[in-house]
C-alpha cells in the first residue's frame, strides 16, 4: 500500500467536510465516531493573520491569485494515528516550511464491491497547511525537486513506501486468507470441470423426444429435441459465464493478496534488521528514543492546545483539578495513538518538558505545579483497569 501527498488551494467547504459539521450522503455515519480531529485555529483565523503579515513584511496587499492556504488528502492506513500526522507536519515544516494547522483522520468513507459487496473502506487524512513563507510574506515557492521530497517525506513518517500493515499475526491472517481463497479457486474450477463434463455426458439423451408412429418405431420429434437442447446450452452458458467471472475475480484476488504478502515479509524483515541495529548500538538506541519521546511530547501539547481551544473553562481551576485534566488527556493521546504510559513517566520526569508544556498552555508555572511525582495518578488508572 503506498500513498501520496498533494496540496490544492483550500475549498470554502474545508472545514465542514473536514470536522464533519454537515451531513453528506457519502459517509457512513456508523463509522463516523472513529474519525480524529486536531485544529490550531479556524481557516478564516489563519487567512486573517497571513494577510496582515503579507502587508506587515512586504508592504503590499497579499495577492488575490495567492493560495496561502492550502489542503491535502494523504492516503493512511488503518492504524495510522494522529502522531504520525503530527510527526509529518513536524518534518514538512522543518524540510519545506510547510506549516499545517490543521488534520482531519476520517474512516467513515469508501464504497461497496459491486461483486462482493464487500465495503471497501477509503481511509485518507485532510492536512490543511499555511503556505507562507515567514521571511518574505509572500507564499511558498518550490521547486519540483520540493514535490518530490514532499512524497519522500510522507512515505517515510507513514511507513508505507514498502506497504507496511502490521505484525506478524497480520502477516499470518494474510497468508491464510490466501490459502482460503487457493481453496476456493479449486472449488471453481471443479465446478466448470462439472458442467463441461455435463455437456458432453448422456444426460443429454435425456434430452432427446421420440414419439411412437403407427407402426411403433421410435421417431424424434425435432422440434421439441431442439427446444430442449435450446434451453438447455441457455442454462449452462449462463452458469458457465457466471463462474468464469467468478474465477477472474478470484484469481485477481489471490494476485493482490501475494503482491501484498511478498511486500509485507520483505518490511518484517528490514524492520527486524533496523531492531537488532538499535538494540545492538547504544548511541542508536538513545537517539531513537530520544526522537520517539519528542514526538510524543509535541503530540501531546498539540492534543492539550486542541482541547482548551475547545472547551477552556475545563483548565480553569485548581491545582488538582488541572492536574487531573492532563491525565486525562495523556490517556486519551495514549488510547489514541499506541503509546505506552512509560513515555508519558519519562517525559514528565524532565523539569524543562514540564515547563515547556505548561508555558504552552499559558498556565504559568506560578498558577500549576506539575512534576513527576504526580505521575503516579496515571498509574492508579492503569492497576484499575487490570
Amino acid at each position: 500500500m503506498k500513498t501520496s501527498i498533494n496540496f490544492k488551494a483550500a475549498k470554502s467547504d474545508s472545514e465542514a467536510h473536514s470536522f464533519r459539521k454537515k451531513t453528506f450522503d457519502y459517509i457512513r455515519k456508523d463509522l463516523s465516531s472513529k474519525n480524529k480531529y486536531w485544529s490550531e485555529e479556524k481557516i478564516s483565523e489563519r487567512l486573517h493573520k497571513i494577510e496582515s503579515y503579507c502587508k506587515e513584511k512586504s508592504g503590499r496587499k497579499l495577492q488575490k491569485n495567492a493560495m496561502p492556504i492550502r489542503e491535502a488528502v494523504v492516503v493512511i492506513k488503518e492504524d495510522t494515528t494522529m502522531q504520525d500526522l503530527h510527526q509529518l507536519s513536524k518534518q514538512l515544516e522543518e524540510e519545506l516550511q510547510i506549516r499545517i494547522f490543521q488534520i482531519a483522520i476520517h474512516k467513515d468513507e469508501g464504497h461497496y464491491d459491486k461483486e462482493t459487496k464487500e465495503w471497501k473502506p477509503n481511509y485518507h487524512a485532510h492536512l490543511v497547511a499555511d503556505w507562507q513563507d515567514l521571511q518574505t510574506g509572500k507564499t511558498l515557492k518550490h521547486q519540483s525537486f520540493h514535490y518530490s521530497k514532499m512524497q519522500d517525506i510522507t512515505a517515510e513518517c507513514l511507513g508505507m513506501e514498502r506497504g507496511i500493515e502490521g505484525s506478524k499475526g497480520r502477516l499470518e491472517a494474510i497468508e491464510f486468507k490466501i490459502q482460503k481463497k487457493e481453496e476456493e479457486l479449486l472449488a471453481l474450477d471443479k465446478k466448470i470441470n462439472v458442467v463441461k463434463s455435463e455437456l458432453s455426458s448422456k444426460k443429454f439423451e435425456d434430452l432427446i423426444v421420440k414419439e411412437s408412429d403407427f407402426l411403433g418405431f421410435k421417431k424424434i420429434k425435432t422440434d421439441l429435441t431442439l427446444g430442449n437442447y435450446e434451453k438447455a446450452f441457455k442454462t449452462y452458458n449462463i452458469q458457465l459465464s457466471k463462474n468464469k467471472k467468478e474465477l477472474e475475480f478470484k484469481n485477481k484476488l489471490i494476485t493482490e493478496l501475494q503482491s501484498k504478502n511478498f511486500d509485507l515479509k520483505k518490511e518484517i524483515s528490514i524492520l527486524k534488521n533496523k531492531l537488532s541495529i538499535v538494540l545492538s548500538n547504544g548511541n542508536i538506541y538513545s537517539s531513537e528514543k530520544i526522537k520517539y519521546l519528542d514526538s510524543v511530547k509535541d503530540t501531546l501539547i498539540k492534543t492539550l492546545q486542541f482541547e482548551k481551544t475547545k472547551l477552556p473553562q475545563l483548565f480553569i481551576g485548581s491545582n488538582e483539578m488541572l492536574i487531573a485534566k492532563i491525565n486525562d488527556v495523556c490517556k486519551q493521546v495514549s488510547n489514541d495513538n499506541n503509546i505506552p504510559f512509560s513515555s508519558f513517566e519519562e517525559i514528565f520526569k524532565d523539569s524543562e518538558s514540564i515547563s515547556q508544556i505548561l508555558s504552552l498552555l499559558n498556565f504559568g508555572n506560578s498558577e500549576i505545579n506539575y512534576n513527576s511525582e504526580q505521575i503516579p495518578l496515571l498509574q492508579k488508572k492503569k492497576q484499575r483497569r487490570l
